[in-house]
């Protein structure tokens, strides 16, 4: 079984499980160590495990870094990178909005990512230089050359503090640019595919762990778009603040979320 085929039913499985508990209900608590508004369930952890069983079945002697129970290495010759489900704030409050996220890198490069919505059963694939589809069809990222003409995503850290005055301080100077509106849905891999598809002309967070970008920093990649830092440098494969755009806007968008970047 090839990568692909192995994330795809390795989604399918999450997602499987993710269906149930949307529809039966489950109980969240804190994350270890977080704040109380950071949550985590039976449910995230369950679908990690099914994720890294058929991985692991398959390639036994890859890595997986997953958000909850796997460890690998970001150094790892062979490295999965998984969030089993994204967007957990909405669905604790039942809102049908998140995702299971996995992605294959190999020696530091995406080969193939897989995000799925679960309760749309919307699926976002990319494989390293043969683009990126959304329900088998080819997408690519919007040809708008001015911020006036497009909706930017958003996404805000759990903290709330300087980082989220940053955040709200760089979306009043996108009003300022008369962009159409600001779209904030709590799900970044989502957010990218929305990049990808030529939804959202630009997508920007302050801060992102490498689960929450894995797989849509290459469908946005393979659908033609841009990414670095909020800084403007290129995308490490560890925690980071995050631009992905069409390209075409990133100079605009980078010199104002640069400029609020604490």
């Amino acid at each position: 079984m090839t990568e692909l085929a192995t994330a795809k039913q390795a989604a399918e499985a999450a997602a499987t499980l993710l269906r149930k508990y949307f529809t039966e209900g489950v109980q969240f608590r804190q994350k270890d160590g977080e704040a109380e508004y950071n949550l985590v369930s039976q449910a995230d952890v369950e679908a990690e495990q099914a994720i890294a069983e058929i991985i692991q079945e398959t390639f036994p002697t890859h890595e997986i870094l997953g958000e909850e129970t796997n460890d690998g290495s970001i150094d790892a010759e062979h490295l999965w990178i998984v969030d089993p489900l994204d967007g957990t704030t909405n669905f604790a409050h039942r809102i049908p909005h998140f995702a299971v996220s996995i992605a294959y890198y190999r020696a530091g490069e995406a080969q193939c990512g897989v995000i799925c919505n679960p309760i749309r059963n919307d699926w976002y694939v990319a494989e390293h230089r043969k683009g990126a589809s959304h329900n088998g069809r080819p997408v690519q990222v919007a040809t708008a050359t001015q911020l006036s003409e497009v909706l930017v995503g958003v996404g805000f850290y759990y903290d709330r503090g300087t980082m989220m005055e940053a955040t709200l301080a760089a979306v009043g100077d996108l009003f300022r640019e008369q962009i159409h509106g600001i779209r904030r849905f709590g799900t970044a891999s989502l957010d990218l595919a929305q990049v990808g598809c030529g939804l959202f002309g630009a997508f920007f967070e302050y801060e992102l762990s490498p689960w929450d970008y894995a797989a849509g920093r290459l469908f946005v990649a393979e659908a033609a778009g841009k990414l670095t830092t909020c800084r403007g440098e290129p995308l490490p494969l560890s925690k980071t603040s995050l631009l992905a755009s069409n390209g075409l806007l990133h100079p605009k968008m980078l010199a104002i979320v640069k400029s609020h970047h604490t």
